[in-house]
């Protein structure tokens, strides 16, 4: 079993990174793989909303010339997906939202690529607007069909120096937990395939609010 973070920050080892390694602690304490992606600080493209993804439905973006469809591949492969971003004016790093916005059409357009894999949100922050940010992210889960892992508080930790969220203990508490939790969660999927079959998604009802 494997979980794969997205680090939304651009500052390498930063508060973001720190907790996002707190719970890859207890993750792979219990035997699963762990890898961090960081986003923040690689130069991707927006969404242009040209809807290949849809036409092709090869689970890639049709834009070429960045990562992204290599992220995408390892988020297929992934049992478990954390989401990390710090907190910019109450809300996520701009190039996670970025990230965001085109793998969430592309696992859209492929029959909902990530549907029950556990997803986590985690939020580093100086003062404000944490607890918005991880609902935002938390959208990405439950819109994907995802199982959302939380933990003994909101999944938060503070700091404003690099680093400085160490010094948070509640919050490093609230990661560790979160890792167990979501250890748990992965190995009682993993426990279950054998004997519990999914649920058919109802799919084909799109509308809007002129129709």
């Amino acid at each position: 079993m494997k979980a794969l973070a997205i680090n939304g920050s651009p500052r390498k080892d930063g508060n973001t990174s720190v907790l996002i390694k707190t719970i890859f602690e207890e993750l792979e304490a219990q035997g699963i793989e762990t890898k961090e992606i960081n986003v923040g600080s690689t130069f991707i493209r927006g969404c242009i909303a040209c809807m290949k993804c849809w036409e092709n439905q090869d689970g890639h973006c049709a834009q070429k010339k960045d990562p992204l469809n290599g992220w995408l591949d390892e988020m297929r492969e992934a049992d478990g997906i954390i989401l990390g971003s710090p907190v910019y004016h109450a809300g996520l790093s701009g190039q996670l939202k970025v990230f965001i916005d085109r793998t969430a059409m592309v696992a859209i357009a492929n029959g909902d690529m990530f549907q029950r894999k556990a997803g986590a949100a985690v939020s580093a922050v100086r003062r404000a607007g944490a607890v918005a940010t991880t609902s935002f992210l938390n959208t990405y889960f439950t819109s994907a069909q995802m199982i959302l892992v939380g933990s003994s508080y909101w999944n938060v930790g503070f700091g404003m120096d690099k680093k400085e969220v160490l010094k948070d203990g509640e919050g490093l508490q609230t990661m560790q937990n979160l890792g167990k939790n979501m250890a748990w969660l992965l190995k009682s999927i993993n426990a279950s395939k054998d004997q519990i079959s999914e649920p058919q998604t109802t799919m084909g009802v799109v509308t809007n609010f002129i129709r």
